[in-house]
């Protein structure tokens, strides 16, 4: 079936309502000239695309068919096609995306005048790149804005992970003109190989030296044989690329920052300036702290404590030097805590992550009732997020469902159902063309003016959503008001019936159930993630399998996984073998349902590691994709607690601690899958 639920948009019950049946079966017809063009130009077929557009004049997505079309060809078009494109889809998504496309592309071809006579049209304002060349047409029109242009090209160029020509031309002609420096570049070429982005590397050490191309070839290929064979840094360049291939070493794995210690010990250090060696021994403290589990916290400790400048480092290395203070001992070395957080950027400084523990630190460091303390609390506590409820418990409060904001009045719910943009990105989703939807209603709730929507009108786009049970932009959008809170529109409890008997049946708490469903699908019906996790609840199909074998669920096929019952019975089910394997932690429950259940037993450390509060424990696991998750489906159980019982709730009292296995508890599941 081409789409799922087009009866409950807008368009499709204006078709039933006012067309005729030849005008219902030509919509259809269009719906699927629309489905067929999306493959088509995923699989770059221009051909097709020209043929198929014809047909789809007059769709409700005829601009995604037409930027489709333009978009393949793109390289080849005219000026007067994309202006042409612009002035009969003025306003939409898909013309400020063609703008994005086509400003790139003016970019690369260095037309300074057509881009800057394009860009003050860009809404989105949102990509990079495009960014970086607006900065470098500023630079040819006006050299004197140099310090706020250089400023902001590092930033944005530092930011880009791959490769990029925009990022890379503005740096190089700032290079050029001295408003940025080598130690910049070379920064640069250093954060991509921590991030094992080599071509990144490549092109920026190419603008400070490009005679050392093979060098960097070589020592990227094999940075241990490339550091055994130089004998000398030399000034200059040849330090540079000793510098290169500690970091290309020590970023490999634990053995790699191992032998870069070695190295730096007995040889290189020395010939390092000041900087370059507190910015590897960093990044080898870092690298250790990702470890923490299998290597103590006093390694990663130590290598950071070769380090005689913390501002030299990268937020990141310092945000794994708080880590490891933390996990230390057992107690936290908050002294450390407090000397890398006040060392990071004032933006790292704001994350409510860094202003939590700083609070924390200095309550544990300074005297009781140390004000300071009590204003960093203060300053994030809310119900919005994992360290903000821990700080309004700091301060003395529980989670509670705060007041309803006034009814979305029906002249802001009209606003909402007619926003052509909102009620594209519905069809689209319908249409199964969930991407290109969710990217237009972000754009329409986001981007399509400065500043994005105004609280109102984000809570009646977000009840639009809800109402057309497009649960992912009902959450997402709601989420994005500032200064009011709709709680129960932000957790939204879909199924309800079926998720509270299941849960209680098999002595699950409901609320910890719809966190951890909020956090894996959205309750996105038939989500499948990209490693092939399905449904409600995100089962792997092994998992499914051997999981529908233990429950005695005869008969069970692949096939069943994204029915909603059982979807919720063997992701609820597996949800409870894991939280009994691990001792009922929901923590370490959220984490093996992420990761798998292995990892977290090695994250809870060896024996003789020090046991730690779950809040430690969770912000100290090394994978960033399942640090996040395991904070936010312990903040979501608390609000859905909050909502269900309609009592004030708890976040610290579903942390516990986190230690390695009492030998005399029963032996860990090993067979879980």
């Amino acid at each position: 079936m081409l789409y799922k639920f087009v009866v409950t948009t807008v368009f499709a019950a204006l078709s039933a309502a006012f067309l005729s049946p030849v005008a219902v079966a030509q919509s259809a017809l269009g719906d699927s000239v629309i489905v067929e063009m999306n493959q088509a130009f995923k699989r770059g077929d221009r051909k097709r695309l020209s043929a198929l557009l014809p047909q789809a004049k007059g769709q409700v997505l005829e601009p995604y068919a037409a930027y489709w079309e333009l978009k393949a060809r793109l390289p080849e078009a005219t000026s007067q096609e994309v202006q042409d494109f612009y002035a009969r889809y003025p306003g939409t998504y898909q013309e400020d995306r063609l703008r994005n496309d086509w400003l790139l592309l003016l970019g690369q071809r260095r037309d300074w005048a057509a881009f800057a006579l394009e860009h003050p049209n860009y809404r989105m304002s949102d990509d990079r790149e495009v960014r970086c060349y607006a900065l470098l047409v500023e630079h040819l029109k006006n050299p004197s804005q140099d310090t706020r242009l250089s400023d902001e090209v590092r930033q944005n160029w530092y930011a880009q992970r791959d490769a990029d020509d925009g990022c890379r031309a503005a740096a190089e002609r700032l290079v050029g003109t001295k408003n940025l420096n080598a130690q910049d570049v070379w920064q640069k070429a250093r954060l991509a190989l921590d991030a094992n982005r080599p071509r990144a590397a490549r092109d920026a050490v190419a603008i400070v030296s490009p005679e050392s191309s093979g060098l960097v070839a070589e020592l990227i290929d094999s940075p241990g044989r490339f550091l055994t064979e130089k004998n000398v840094a030399i000034r200059g360049t040849r330090k540079e690329l000793i510098t290169l291939a500690l970091v290309k070493m020590a970023s490999a794995d634990q053995s790699g920052a191992e032998s870069a210690a070695a190295m730096m010990d007995a040889k290189w250090g020395n010939q390092l300036t000041t900087e370059e060696r507190n910015w590897v021994w960093g990044l080898i403290g870092k690298q250790t702290a990702t470890r923490l589990g299998t290597v103590p916290a006093s390694t990663a400790l130590d290598y950071f404590g070769k380090v005689t400048k913390d501002t030299d480092l990268t937020d990141d290395m310092l945000g794994w030097k708080v880590r490891a203070a933390l996990r230390a001992g057992k107690q936290p070395r908050f002294k450390d805590v407090l000397a890398a957080i006040n060392a990071m950027s004032d933006a790292a400084k704001a994350d409510p992550t860094w202003v939590y523990w700083r609070a924390r630190a200095l309550a544990a460091t300074t005297p009781a009732g140390n004000p300071e303390a009590a204003a960093l609390y203060q300053s994030i506590a809310s119900v919005r997020g994992f360290y903000e409820q821990l700080a309004l418990e700091e301060l003395g409060q529980k989670i509670t469902v705060p007041a309803k904001p006034a009814p979305i009045s029906p002249e802001e719910k009209e606003a909402a159902r007619l926003n052509a943009g909102l009620n594209r990105a519905a069809y689209a989703i319908a249409l199964g063309l969930r991407s290109e939807g969710v990217r237009e209603w972000n754009y329409s709730t986001n981007l399509a003016r400065p500043g994005g929507m105004t609280d109102r009108e984000l809570l009646a786009a977000a009840q639009f959503a809800c109402d057309k049970q497009i649960w992912d932009r009902c959450i997402n959008t709601s989420e994005r008001t500032k200064g009011v809170i709709d709680l129960e529109q932000r957790f939204p409890m879909p199924f309800r019936d079926a998720v509270v008997k299941r849960a209680q049946g098999i002595n699950l708490d409901p609320a910890y159930v719809y966190g951890l469903i909020r956090q894996e699908s959205r309750f996105i019906m038939d989500a499948r993630s990209g490693v092939g996790a399905s449904g409600l609840m995100q089962v792997m199909p092994a998992t499914a399998r051997e999981t529908a074998r233990r429950l005695g669920m005869t008969g069970f096929t692949a096939d069943q996984i994204t029915d909603r019952d059982t979807n919720i019975a063997i992701g609820t089910g597996y949800l409870k073998m894991v939280l009994d394997d691990v001792g009922g932690s929901m923590g370490m429950a959220a984490a093996a349902y992420n990761a798998g259940p292995g990892r977290p037993r090695t994250w809870r450390g060896q024996a003789g590691s020090p046991t730690v509060d779950t809040a430690i424990w969770a912000e100290s696991i090394p994978f960033s994709e399942t640090r996040d998750y395991v904070k936010k489906v312990l903040s979501n159980t608390t609000n859905y607690a909050a909502i269900l019982t309609g009592q004030p709730q708890s976040l610290k009292a579903r942390l516990g601690m986190v230690g390695p296995r009492d030998a005399s508890q029963p032996e860990t599941d090993k067979t879980l899958p």
